[in-house]
């Protein structure tokens, strides 16, 4: 997308699955990256060839993101290096474990939720004065934040902290898109159903359930990583448009708003 072109933006997340492949269809659109990622070294490595034989500027950093000091330094190294962010792309979150409402204890609870949502508050909150510059010099800017399926309807077994910290990733982006939009700062959102391929799947979802999943996929299939990373940078190359505070449902037709 020519939108994209120089654009400068900011992936968690960004070394593995998803992520991986947002930071790859941002590099291919133009934009130059810079990945945080918590141990995926080597695909933050894989990225920087990549980048290198595309011309664009990459960049990444490591760090945990559950606490507002792994959070502000990235976004600083981030800014630093691009000289500034057009784009950011929320993308950091697990599942951690399946456990039912008697098990998810006040610790487990608070640990998905500050990996889901406080990663996402906290890395907007220090990028978002950086977003504004560009948005008023450059000609808008945009954050994309990855939500789930489990976010709009609940989830399988065992999800109901990781369900109920994506749903509040939705109602975040609704309300920042009310906050930042007359700063020119457009906020939007991407649910995705069943991605397989990833960690989070080969980690959490059986392949009886992945079957019996896909059959109730009007597409007949299950997602892929590509799938997500192109309706990510749909979103981000919005600088111009009237997309805010939406969520794009990216699940092959088995739930829409």
């Amino acid at each position: 997308m020519k939108k994209l072109q120089a654009k400068r933006a900011l992936v968690t997340a960004g070394a593995q699955g998803i992520g991986l492949a947002i930071s790859r269809h941002l590099l291919a659109a133009g934009c130059d990256v810079f990945v945080h990622y918590r141990s995926s070294a080597a695909g933050a490595r894989e990225l920087a060839t990549e980048a290198a034989a595309l011309g664009r500027r990459f960049g990444s950093a490591s760090a945990d993101l559950t606490s507002t000091e792994g959070c502000n330094p990235v976004v600083a190294e981030a800014v630093a290096f691009l000289g500034g962010l057009d784009i950011l792309i929320n993308n950091a979150g697990a599942l951690v474990a399946r456990k039912t409402l008697p098990e998810a204890d006040d610790d487990f609870w608070a640990e998905v939720m500050s990996l889901n949502v406080g990663s996402v508050r906290r890395i907007t909150r220090a990028a978002a004065p950086h977003l504004i510059a560009s948005a008023q010099t450059r000609g808008g800017a945009s954050i994309v934040n990855l939500s789930s399926l489990p976010g709009r309807k609940g989830g399988d077994a065992g999800s109901l902290a990781y369900s109920t910290a994506k749903g509040a990733v939705l109602t975040f982006t609704r309300a920042l898109a009310n906050e930042l939009g007359p700063q020119g700062v457009r906020v939007n959102a991407i649910a995705p159903g069943l991605i397989l391929g990833t960690s989070f799947h080969n980690t959490h979802t059986s392949a009886d359930s992945a079957r019996a999943t896909v059959a109730g996929i009007p597409l007949a299939r299950g997602g892929n990583a590509d799938d997500v990373a192109r309706a990510a940078v749909f979103l981000a190359s919005e600088f111009d448009g009237f997309i805010t505070g939406a969520t794009l449902d990216v699940n092959g037709g088995v739930y829409g708003c």
